[in-house]
C-alpha cells in the first residue's frame, strides 16, 4: 500500500510542507486521518530540531489513533525519528521495530519498508536492509519500490565506511538503477551516481568515476559535493587543471561550514599544483 501523503511532502520546503498538512487538518476530515497528518506535523517539527513540539503533536496524534491503525504506525515511527534525532538510538529502535511488526500485520508496505529503513540506520544494517528490500522489491507499487533506494543507499555508505568497497559498489549500483526507476527528481537520481563514483574512486578506478560525475554536474543543479568528487576523479588521472576548476566551483558551492581539512583540500586542488612527489629513499 501507498502512501497518500507523501505527495505532500517537499523536504526541501518545510514552511510549505507545513502549509500543505495545516490545509489537509483544515478539511473535514475523521480522527483517523487526524492522526496520519498530525504525525507528519510532527515529522516536521522534528526535522526543524523541535522536539518538544514534535512531541506534543504525536500525543495528539495517538490519543486519536486506533491501537491497530496506520496512525499508530506513522506515531510509533515519528516518535522513534525524534529519538534518533536526540540522541537516543537505543530508545528508537523498539518504536522502529513496533512500526515495521504493526505495518506488517496491517499490510502497509510502504510504511513498513520506512520503519525497516529507520531501523538499518540504529541497529544491524544488512539484516534490516534485507527485510526493506524483501518488501520494497516485491511490490508493484512505484510508491514502495521507491524505498529499496535509501535502504540500499544506507547499505553502500556502511560498507563504504568500513572499508569494504566492492560490497559499497554492489549496493550503490543497485540503490542507482532504482533511483532511475522510482524517482522524476534529477539531483535525487545524481546523488545515487556520485555515490557509485565516490567507490569507483576509491576502488582505484577513477576514470570510470570520472565519466559518472561528469554526467552528474551536467544534468543536475549546482552541488558543491559533485564538483569535489569530479575534482578528486580528475587529481587521480593526473589531470590538474581540469581539477582546479573543479575544486574551484566546489569552493564556490559548498557552505562556510565545512571541516576545515575538507576546504584545506579543495584550496589543494584549486591551486592546479600537482602533489608533491614522495621523497627519495636515504
Amino acid at each position: 500500500m501507498a502512501d497518500e501523503l507523501r505527495v505532500l511532502w517537499d523536504f526541501s520546503d518545510l514552511p510549505g510542507t507545513e502549509a500543505r498538512f495545516r490545509a489537509r487538518l483544515a478539511e473535514p476530515v475523521g480522527d483517523a486521518e487526524r492522526a496520519e497528518v498530525l504525525t507528519q506535523l510532527a515529522r516536521v517539527e522534528g526535522l526543524r530540531g523541535d522536539t518538544a513540539a514534535g512531541q506534543q503533536l504525536l500525543a495528539e496524534a495517538e490519543a486519536l489513533a486506533a491501537p491497530d491503525s496506520a496512525g499508530r504506525v506513522r506515531v510509533f515511527l515519528e516518535r522513534g525519528r525524534l529519538l534518533r534525532s536526540a540522541g537516543a538510538p537505543e530508545e528508537a529502535l523498539p518504536l522502529f521495530v513496533a512500526a515495521f511488526v504493526l505495518a506488517g500485520h496491517l499490510g502497509e508496505e510502504f510504511l513498513a519498508a520506512d520503519a525497516a529503513h529507520m531501523a538499518a540506520l540504529v541497529d544491524n544494517v544488512e539484516e534490516w536492509t534485507a527485510r526493506g528490500v524483501e518488501i520494497a522489491s516485491a511490490s508493484e507499487d512505484p510508491q514502495v519500490r521507491y524505498w529499496v533506494g535509501p535502504l540500499l543507499n544506507n547499505l553502500g555508505w556502511a560498507h563504504y565506511e568500513s572499508g569494504r568497497f566492492d560490497e559499497a559498489l554492489e549496493a550503490f549500483r543497485i540503490a542507482l538503477a532504482a533511483r532511475e526507476e522510482t524517482s522524476n527528481e534529477v539531483h535525487e537520481v545524481e546523488i545515487a551516481r556520485y555515490a557509485v563514483a565516490k567507490t569507483l574512486r576509491a576502488l582505484g578506478r577513477p576514470a570510470e568515476a570520472a565519466e559518472l560525475m561528469g554526467h552528474a554536474v551536467a544534468v543536475s543543479p549546482p552541488d558543491g559535493w559533485f564538483h569535489e568528487e569530479l575534482a578528486e576523479d580528475y587529481a587521480a588521472l593526473g589531470w590538474h587543471a581540469e581539477a582546479a576548476e573543479q575544486a574551484t566551483k566546489a569552493l564556490e558551492l559548498l557552505d562556510a561550514h565545512q571541516p576545515p581539512d575538507r576546504v584545506e583540500r579543495l584550496h589543494q586542488l584549486a591551486s592546479a599544483a600537482p602533489p608533491a612527489p614522495p621523497p627519495l629513499p636515504a
